[in-house]
């Protein structure tokens, strides 16, 4: 039975060095317009494309998809819990006065 040397161990520390690297370019580059496109809808901007190339190069294709899947849903959340502060929360209205003071 032969194993596949995608899966041995050095082949996937491989494999993570070169998402690590790609997913940190994206951090780094965070703030330029993406005009490339990965798997799953990932976008990204051009300087990480040869980052990406090697990402793709270094890991398995199910691999790569299930790696953008788990940072796009991670960078969801955190827009989710970044976001919490400029959404409206519960609102304090005014509450009208239940008995009318007297003025004895």
């Amino acid at each position: 039975m032969a194993v596949d040397a995608d899966v041995l161990s050095k082949s996937r520390e491989a494999c993570y060095k070169a998402r690590d690297a790609f997913y940190a370019c994206l951090e780094k580059e965070s703030g330029k317009k993406p005009t490339e496109i990965g798997s799953v809808g990932l976008l990204y901007p051009l300087e990480c494309k040869s980052w990406r190339a090697e990402f793709e190069k270094n890991c398995r294709a199910s691999w790569v998809k299930h790696f953008d899947r788990l940072y796009c849903k991670n960078k969801r959340v955190e827009r989710l819990l970044d976001d919490k502060d400029s959404r409206p929360g519960s609102l304090s209205l005014p509450q009208p006065y239940a008995f009318k003071p007297t003025n004895s």
